[in-house]
């Protein structure tokens, strides 16, 4: 595609700043500073899963907790997602991938809409997975929808350990972006909506 779907965006507030660059046509390869690192191990399937290329850079108040950076980064990934994407001309539009990991198993399916809309039904077994925790993954995801202007349903339907069942979300995450982002060489110069926009 001759459209270059990369971007790079800031965002500064009185809790966090936060820099992200994406590459929607990348080889997967991720550099993250965070100061949240099993954020950083879940984003790094993102962008394997989905050959993106990411780079994140966050500063925040983690003398408190991680819920400002944690939720800002999904904001400002979503805002680089939306501005790479751009008209979504010739996309497939919509993804979805199961994935599992031993005893867990996750679905995500989501629809590149440029409407914000989660459904989110992810329960863990415990409330910390290390010093992580898993309600901040709500706020990540809720972040990203807002701003990517995404519809997202994230289904867990089994699995004991809180870390498989985290990692086959965010893989499958990855996994339904990539199919999502893909070019449709039938349409290639289409929009894929019969409104004729996805904005």
């Amino acid at each position: 595609m001759s459209q270059s779907r990369q971007a790079v965006v800031e965002r500064s507030t009185l809790e966090t700043r936060i820099t992200v660059r994406v590459d929607l046509d990348g080889n997967g390869k991720s550099r993250f500073d965070t100061g949240v690192p099993f954020l950083e191990h879940m984003l790094d399937q993102v962008a394997r899963h989905g050959l993106i290329d990411l780079e994140i850079r966050a500063e925040g108040d983690l003398h408190i907790d991680a819920h400002h950076t944690v939720e800002d980064i999904g904001i400002t990934l979503g805002q680089a997602f939306a501005e790479a994407v751009g008209d979504k001309k010739g996309i497939f539009r919509y993804g979805h991938a199961y994935v599992p990991l031993d005893e867990a198993l996750s679905r995500v399916a989501l629809d590149l809409s440029g409407r914000p809309g989660l459904v989110y039904e992810v329960t863990f077994s415990r409330a910390m997975i290390g010093q992580f925790d898993v309600d901040l993954f709500r706020e990540f995801f809720q972040g990203f929808v807002n701003h990517a202007q995404v519809t997202l349903h994230i289904d867990n339907l089994r699995g004991v350990n809180a870390h498989h069942v985290a990692e086959t979300v965010f893989k499958a995450f990855g996994r339904a972006l990539r199919a999502a982002l893909t070019v449709d060489e039938r349409q290639a110069e289409a929009i894929p909506s019969t409104k004729g926009t996805l904005v």
